[in-house]
Order: structure tokens, then C-alpha cells, then sequence
């Protein structure tokens, strides 16, 4: 699957664009025959204060047939950030799909 990978207040590095990639590889199988049109990915540093630190945003935008997938994790910790949206993504998948199924 191809990623339009786009960074906010943050470096993109080889690194995170790797693992991101590896993330999404990993929930392509969930997609089964369903046809992904496009699908956009961005990571960022939003903006924390003293007591909560620095806290990073991932989010997903994944184009399918008739809809968009959309998620959104938020954490103190970038990679961490990153799973959560794959795990979330994951779900939301099976629901399309569960969905379509149904109609």
C-alpha cells in the first residue's frame, strides 16, 4: 500500500516512515479485496505544556469505495501513537466490511 506520509512541527525521518509503513503492511490484510483508493497519513508534535510534556498525533486517512476511514490517536509517545491508529484502523476496517456484508 502506498502512504502520503506528511509530518507537522516534526522531522520525518527514514525511521518513522518505516515503521509507519510497516504498520499499515500489517492491516492490509484486514482490507481482504476491499480496493483503497488513497490513502493519507500524517504525524505531528502538538503542542505541550510544561506539565504534560510533548504529545504526538497520528492519523490516518484511508480512501475505500464510497467512504473514508478515518483515526486519530493521540500520546506522550510517538511509535505508541502509531500503534494505537493501527489498532483502532484495524477495528474500524472489520466494521466496513461488516457493514458492506450486511447491505
Amino acid at each position: 500500500m502506498h502512504l502520503n506520509i506528511k509530518a507537522t512541527k516534526l522531522e520525518l525521518t527514514e525511521e518513522i516512515r518505516n515503521y509507519f509503513q510497516e504498520k499499515m503492511d500489517k492491516t492490509e490484510k484486514y482490507l481482504g479485496r476491499l480496493q483503497v483508493l488513497n490513502c493519507d497519513v500524517e504525524v505531528a508534535k502538538v503542542a505541550g505544556d510544561q506539565r504534560n510534556g510533548n504529545i504526538f498525533r497520528a492519523e490516518v486517512n484511508l480512501q475505500v469505495p464510497q467512504q473514508i476511514l478515518r483515526v486519530e490517536r493521540t500520546s506522550s509517545d510517538l511509535f505508541k501513537a502509531i500503534d494505537k491508529v493501527q489498532e483502532h484502523l484495524k477495528l474500524v476496517i472489520k466494521r466496513y466490511k461488516d457493514k458492506l456484508e450486511n447491505k
